[in-house]
């Protein structure tokens, strides 16, 4: 059964996409912990990050670390927190969050709300810094 991911990755669910390539794709959380909170996923459906043969692997953690840089230009932060939880859709991905304190890698908190507008801009504001 295909995964939510897999459906935008197949154009079926539409995104905030911020960068793509062949094999993997990074957006927007639109349901963030904070504002600029990004996934990152390999396209093809793998549900454990550490299934992931060694190639996808590295270049997930490759990509992310691109996509990375360009959130942290874009959103005022101190650092991009990095998380790897994958027990809430069964498809490896990688979460990239803008620190400012260890806090905010907290997924209990209530989540920001933002409209599709909002959205749209920092989606912008991280693709024009890639």
């Amino acid at each position: 059964m295909a995964t939510i991911f897999s459906k935008i990755v197949s154009g079926e669910i539409p995104c905030y996409k911020i960068a793509e390539t062949n094999d993997f794709l990074a957006f927007l959380d639109v349901n963030p912990v904070k504002e600029g909170h990004v996934l990152v996923i390999p396209k093809r459906e793998i549900d454990y990050y550490f299934d992931l043969d060694d190639e996808l692997f590295i270049g997930l953690n490759l990509f992310s670390k691109i996509v990375s840089e360009a959130i942290k230009k874009a959103i005022p932060c101190k650092k991009i927190g990095v998380a790897v939880v994958g027990l809430e859709v069964p498809h490896a991905h990688v979460h990239l969050i803008p620190l400012d304190s260890v806090d905010d890698l907290n997924f209990t908190k209530p989540r920001v709300q933002l409209s599709s507008e909002q959205l749209d801009l920092i989606a912008q504001k991280i693709r024009e810094k890639l």
